[in-house]
């Protein structure tokens, strides 16, 4: 009998105490306005190549997550840099407007030029805006014909 009581009480102590899940940090992904990149002037099929992206943090809560690239066409690649923004009401925000510089690899496996459009951000009319780089793909230098 006491066995089955303690374990009741502790059974109750357990609901009673659990977390909530509004005592956590809020939070949602939001795209960042891309600046500049660094790409090389053509690439190698077969190869991977490290993209440099300089994007825009607009301020102290909003971290850098990742690169959204999206396949839109076979050669064509959409590229988004994704930001998670704290929304806790207790966070003091403070805008920045920090230029920072990430990277991610691109493996090359089509012999025809890619068409990469990075996302700048929307102009006045809330329309997408976009960075466009076309990278044309050359063959390896000993399949070339010698002169």
């Amino acid at each position: 009998m006491k066995r089955l009581l303690f374990l009741l009480v502790v059974a109750t102590f357990s609901v009673l105490t659990s977390c909530s899940v509004d005592d956590g940090i809020n939070y949602h992904f939001e795209a960042l306005k891309i600046n500049s990149v660094e790409m090389p002037e053509s690439f190698e099929l077969g190869e991977v190549y490290n993209i440099k992206v300089s994007y825009f943090r607009p301020d102290s809560c909003t971290y850098f997550e990742g690169f959204d690239v999206v396949k839109e066409e076979l050669t064509t690649r959409n590229v988004v840099a994704v930001g998670s923004v704290i929304e806790n009401k207790d966070s003091q925000c403070i805008e920045k407007m920090d230029e920072v510089t990430a990277s991610f690899n691109f493996e090359v496996l089509y012999d025809q030029p890619y068409l990469f459009k990075f996302w700048t951000g929307d102009n006045e009319n809330g329309e997408s805006e976009y960075l466009e780089i076309t990278v044309p793909v050359g063959s390896d230098s000993s399949d070339q014909a010698k002169e």
